[in-house]
């Protein structure tokens, strides 16, 4: 099967991002622990890096649906392919929330939901939404800027997860900045709690695709 390893690679990707992302949800609350938001975006941000350096080469390192969503509009991924890696990606998501609710004693999970993203009561719906779009826009502008550019330093993942790591200080007190819909799917499903789940769907979706396009057709396109 062509595409099998290429599933593999974003399946265990994805389970690795979400597994230490909500690890790292639920740790924060364990005594002596109280990292905060800093340490819960280093931990997104590295494992991030290190799973795209590692999957980079077999699929290209999306882990995110909605990066997969943003290269279908580019088209530099096969619509059947893009939907195969979404499935990939949200299986590893799940996957990844479920190791982490049978792995960190679940008294303290349950605190926080088992480390689903949660909107700040100070943002309402559309501020959130829109947040999550902006701040995936600059984590795809990352993606497309230092991966896809041909002319950029290779460096792997690394400057993706620093993005993340930016980005999620940003976003993370506000909205939990997932900027992945699997990364809020898997704990929801896990959870039980469903709560502005469209926020971390339709915001990274919307977020990608316009970055995406925008490198493709001004920023990466070679002047005549």
């Amino acid at each position: 099967m062509r595409l099998l390893r290429p599933l593999t690679a974003e399946f265990f990707g994805t389970y690795g991002l979400v597994f230490v992302g909500t690890a790292a949800a639920v740790a924060d609350n364990f005594p002596g622990a109280k990292y905060g938001v800093l340490g819960i975006a280093l931990a997104h941000g590295l494992i991030l890096a290190a799973c795209i350096t590692a999957t980079g080469s077999i699929s290209g390192g999306h882990l995110n649906p909605a990066v997969t969503l943003g290269f279908l509009s580019a088209r530099k991924i096969e619509i059947k392919a893009a939907l195969a890696y979404i499935a990939a990606q949200l299986a590893g998501g799940l996957a990844g929330a479920y190791s982490s609710r049978f792995l960190i004693p679940n008294n303290v999970g349950r605190v926080v939901s088992n480390g689903v993203p949660q909107i700040s009561t100070s943002s309402n719906f559309g501020q959130a939404l829109m947040l999550e779009a902006v701040l995936t826009f600059f984590l795809m502008s990352a993606v497309m800027g230092t991966i896809v550019n041909p002319k950029a330093p290779k460096l792997g993942g690394l400057w993706v997860g620093l993005s993340l790591v930016a980005l999620i200080l940003i976003g993370g007190p506000v909205t939990g900045a997932a900027l992945n819909p699997a990364r809020a799917f898997g704990p929801a499903v896990v959870s039980g709690v469903w709560t502005a789940q469209l926020v971390y769907w339709v915001g990274p979706i919307l977020g990608a695709i316009a970055a995406a396009l925008v490198w493709d057709k001004v920023l990466l396109k070679e002047e005549a």
